[in-house]
């Protein structure tokens, strides 16, 4: 199963579309978003694109109700939850979150696949047997490209996807 990744994305609706784009044309079947959308409008490329999208909020998401209408105004296959949220996927158990700073060290150890962002720094690493994953920042406001991740959640290995074009910088 095939898992696109994204966080902090902070309203760059154009950037949204293509790394969703990009995901769809590698094969993933649903989104997970670690938070910071900012306004319900970021999440119309997901309804654009039927991208089924498991979501949580982050610190920049000002109004959650606005945010959940939007969600669900769409085509039914958009959730989003309070962060952390721990959820099954594929047979694996997962833990999606804003900032990993939120949750203890046991919550991290219990989950076979963590995705956070918040850092806005694209990341991997292993910690103990647990795969930790940042996407990086779906706006590229702070570091200058757009990015998002592919993560392949059979074999865990993450694909980092990167925005370079002239259209991304600013």
């Amino acid at each position: 199963m095939r898992i696109g990744l994204l966080s902090d994305t902070h309203d760059r609706v154009p950037a949204v579309r293509e790394l969703l784009e990009q995901m769809i044309a590698g094969g993933v079947s649903i989104v997970m978003h670690a938070g910071d959308y900012c306004s319900p409008f970021t999440l119309q490329p997901f309804h654009d694109l039927s991208v089924p999208l498991l979501g949580v909020f982050g610190r920049n998401d000002g109004d959650h109700d606005a945010l959940q209408a939007a969600a669900k105004s769409g085509f039914g296959a958009t959730e989003l939850y309070e962060s952390p949220h721990s959820f099954d996927l594929g047979g694996k158990s997962v833990l999606l979150i804003h900032d990993l700073a939120d949750v203890h060290q046991r919550s991290i150890d219990g989950h076979e696949v963590v995705v956070h962002g918040f850092t806005h720094i694209p990341e991997m690493k292993s910690r103990g047997d647990s795969l930790l994953v940042n996407p990086g920042e779906g706006c590229g406001w702070l570091h200058g490209a757009p990015t998002g991740a592919i993560l392949d959640l059979d074999t865990k290995a993450v694909e980092f996807l990167k925005l370079t074009g002239p259209e991304w910088k600013f």
